[in-house]
């Protein structure tokens, strides 16, 4: 989370460019909600189209769900 020159906070991808970041350029609103009665606290990021095709691309060939389960048993194994 970033503040900008106006005081609110926002949110700064880590791959930003400096430049940007100086001027307050590119971070993302942040959104809370909160609950009164559970005291849950939430926040959300407003991502723009562009943020969401990027950071819903992997590099290579993804695991399967069974084998991301297995792999996870395998390591509280050892």
């Amino acid at each position: 989370m970033e503040s900008n020159s106006g005081g609110t906070l926002g949110f700064q991808p880590a791959d930003m460019s400096t430049l940007k970041k100086m001027f307050g350029m590119g971070s993302r609103k942040i959104i809370s909600y909160g609950c009164i009665h559970c005291l849950n606290l939430q926040f959300t990021v407003a991502f723009n189209e562009g943020d969401i095709q990027k950071y819903q691309e992997f590099e290579g060939q993804q695991p399967g769900v069974l084998e991301r389960i297995n792999s996870g048993e395998e390591r509280e194994a050892s």
